[in-house]
């Protein structure tokens, strides 16, 4: 491609409202155009990239024996409806009418679709197990559209599904995929990691995600740098022997009066304390001279309806997602400093679990198990219970894991330390069982001549956002530096003198040699300065510079790999052997 008659206009400065660097470089470099909050056009070198990412993406389903196939956009509502999910999804369902007032949502998956159609299509157990995806243009109102495309309104994913007899045909065909998974991102050159996930609005129950690490990533993931352990936060657990011995030592690193020893405290009685004003863990924590860990801290929530209470020690935080995966709901909120006074009949900031004007569900974390002595909220203004043991002050028999990890805390297989990292989620494995097969009576006869519900699996990648996390592992202050399996060309050919004719020659005698041998080449014909040209080349980043100069007479042009910036001097009758070793063609 003539670079001349490239639809490519690059940018010398930083957008400013482009935060992370693959949204700069997207923009910087002609790969993106927004057209409106969170909608981009993409430019012909970034749909050059994109299509290279599906092809790897196409080739690896194919290979995992999954079948190709494209579902409408448009989605009757009355599926999701069926589903119960058109409530559910909530505001970030694109959601439109037709000129006759029927209901329809721009897909932003489509299990309701898939499994509509395997209902229909698929009648024996003979016709099972089936595996599908497709790749396609997805919709989701998002509150916030930042970072370009990693979080946008309308983006490019695939999304695949998996249909079986049973639970064994769904591990399999869910490992087939997770194995699929890795080999994609390990292709696209990335670091990443698979972690256990919760599944959120999707449902089900064994699920991974596949986070990118890069320190622009909205997810926290928790991983054991001694075993395979890794998880998103949001399903993280720790080893209790760790963090019950940390709080054990906070608890005798303390010298309270309010503790004496381990003895004398069991059998104090609960004992109400003036705390003036003193409504945070903190707060309490100096006032009283205890150590947070001997705090348990109530926090009143609204799940679908109904307010549950749950009790964590003073120094963790409740993760509203294990508590909402506990109680089977569907939405869950934390109570407002209105809904404590007048629904619970409490103070904020003083907030217990003991002497509410009536009973509320408690949920308490495992973590305080073993507590002997606590201090707790006294639902009073400016005032809170000392020594409250569970069992007797508090109504607790069962406990729950319903905290977040955070650093220190044990791994949940081999004790070892747990370490954070972020992360950009760009793919998501769903062991779905029958949660929608049910729902939308996708049944099939076995050999018995029995109805059984098929088995399903999901399994989905966002292109879009792959493409922009590639981006991000692969730049540097200079540009973008693309692995070459994605990169929009393989060669930046750079002739640095369009009115030079012995450069034009060697210019235009490589372009044609390298793409008949399969080398794809954007060739800078332009009339510019060669410091305009430079620039531009390590903005766009292909993975090898070859630049026509003052030697071009010599038939000697000088070749750089971009990502090394290691540069050698090739005759340009060995110019082709030593491209197609560098970016790793076939002779």
């Amino acid at each position: 491609m003539r670079q001349s008659t490239m639809l490519l206009n690059t940018l010398r400065d930083v957008p400013a409202d482009a935060e992370a660097a693959s949204h700069q470089l997207m923009l910087r470099a002609g790969l993106i155009k927004p057209l409106a909050s969170g909608v981009y056009t993409f430019l012909p070198l970034g749909i050059r990239a994109l299509r290279k990412l599906e092809g790897i993406v196409r080739e690896e389903m194919n290979r995992a024996g999954a079948q190709e196939m494209l579902m409408p956009a448009m989605q009757p509502a009355e599926l999701w409806e069926q589903s119960g999910r058109w409530d559910v999804y909530g505001p970030e369902l694109m959601r439109l009418t037709d000129r006759g007032g029927r209901a329809f949502a721009l897909g932003p998956t489509h299990e309701e679709v898939i499994t509509s159609l395997l209902a229909s299509e698929v009648t024996s157990y003979k016709q099972l197990p089936v595996t599908v995806y497709q790749i396609q243009t997805k919709y989701r109102d998002e509150r916030r559209p930042r970072f370009g495309v990693l979080r946008s309104r309308e983006f490019v994913m695939k999304d695949g599904y998996s249909f079986d007899r049973d639970q064994e045909g769904l591990d399999r065909n869910y490992q087939a995929m997770y194995n699929a998974y890795h080999t994609i991102l390990n292709r696209c050159a990335l670091n990443f990691r698979a972690v256990e996930a919760d599944s959120g609005a999707i449902g089900g129950t064994g699920t991974h995600e596949f986070m990118v690490l890069a320190d622009i990533g909205e997810d926290t993931i928790a991983y054991c740098p001694q075993c395979d352990y890794a998880a998103n936060v949001e399903k993280a657990e720790a080893a209790g022997n760790r963090a019950a011995a940390q709080g054990d030592a906070q608890l005798n690193g303390m010298t309270a009066d309010v503790r004496a020893d381990a003895d004398s405290v069991v059998n104090l009685d609960m004992t109400m304390v003036s705390t003036p004003g003193m409504k945070t863990v903190e707060e309490v924590s100096r006032y009283l001279e205890v150590a947070p860990s001997q705090i348990a801290k109530t926090i009143a929530c609204r799940a679908d309806g109904q307010i549950v209470l749950a009790l964590v020690r003073g120094d963790h935080q409740l993760n509203e997602i294990k508590l909402k995966n506990l109680l089977g709901a569907e939405v869950i909120e934390l109570l407002d400093e209105a809904g404590v006074r007048q629904e619970l009949g409490s103070v904020p900031g003083f907030l217990g679990p003991s002497g509410l004007k009536q009973t509320f569900p408690l949920f308490v974390d495992q973590s305080l198990r073993n507590a002997a002595s606590l201090v707790i909220g006294a639902n009073q203004e400016d005032a809170h219970y000392l020594h409250a043991r569970l069992g007797r002050d508090i109504a607790a028999e069962e406990f729950y894991d319903l905290r977040m990890v955070q650093p220190g805390d044990g791994c949940p297989r081999c004790a070892e330390a747990l370490q954070f990292t972020k992360g950009i989620e760009v793919g998501h494995v769903f062991k779905l069982g029958t949660k929608y097969s049910e729902q939308l009576n996708a049944t099939y006869v076995d050999e018995n001549g029995r109805e059984q519900l098929m088995i399903m699996g999901c399994y989905g990648i966002g292109v879009s956002r792959l493409l922009a996390a590639i981006i991000e592992q692969h730049h540097d202050e200079r540009g973008i530096a693309w692995p070459v399996v994605v990169a929009p060309f393989h060669v930046h050919l750079l002739q640095l003198n369009a009115k030079d004719e012995q450069q034009s020659a060697v210019a235009e005698e490589l372009y044609t040699a390298l793409m008949k041998k399969g080398v794809e080449v954007l060739w800078d014909d332009r009339k510019e300065r060669a410091g305009v040209k430079f620039n531009d080349a390590d903005l766009l980043g292909m993975p090898i510079r070859i630049t026509v100069g003052k030697r071009a007479g010599e038939r000697v042009v000088e070749c750089t790999i971009r990502k090394s910036g290691e540069t050698a001097e090739v005759l340009v009758d060995q110019l082709e052997n030593w491209v197609q070793k560098v970016i790793g063609l076939g002779g």
